[in-house]
């Protein structure tokens, strides 16, 4: 509630006479008013003080506001949290969530692994070919 609505209030709760003297009061305010007005004045003309200075503040440095700001990176800290666990699921379960959160989109397909071809086996024996040599090249 403002002031002024209170002495309103109030103004209407007292007795007649009452009155006369609140506006008396309310006049050497306005008087006292005047000469804070022109203390301000006064006070504007001189030069700003550090406001830095005042009791309990301290200078703030930038670096360190710029590192309470920074942005942490918890990654080891989650890193230990997971790998502290003793439970691994199995993998069949993992590979079914997984495709289960994977878009349709192409993009969001992983690359298909090529099967790995075995190396064809040869026909020929070590016996064929020393046979082949000794024929051909006349070695006995």
């Amino acid at each position: 509630m403002s002031a002024s609505l209170l002495r309103r209030g109030l103004e209407l709760l007292e007795a007649p006479g009452r009155r006369e003297a609140v506006t008396r009061v309310r006049r050497d305010r306005d008087g006292l008013g005047a000469v804070g007005a022109a203390r301000r004045k006064k006070r504007g003309r001189e030069p700003m003080r550090n406001k830095a200075t005042i009791k309990d503040r301290v200078v703030k440095s930038a670096i360190e506001e710029y590192r309470k700001k920074k942005p942490v990176n918890h990654m080891r800290e989650n890193l230990k949290y997971m790998l502290k666990g003793r439970i691994v699921a199995n993998k069949a379960i993992t590979e079914q969530v997984l495709a289960q959160n994977r878009g349709r989109k192409s993009k969001d397909q992983p690359p298909k692994k090529a099967a790995k071809k075995k190396p064809e086996g040869t026909v020929f024996t070590e016996e064929d070919f020393r046979k082949f040599e000794r024929e051909y090249f006349g070695r006995p």
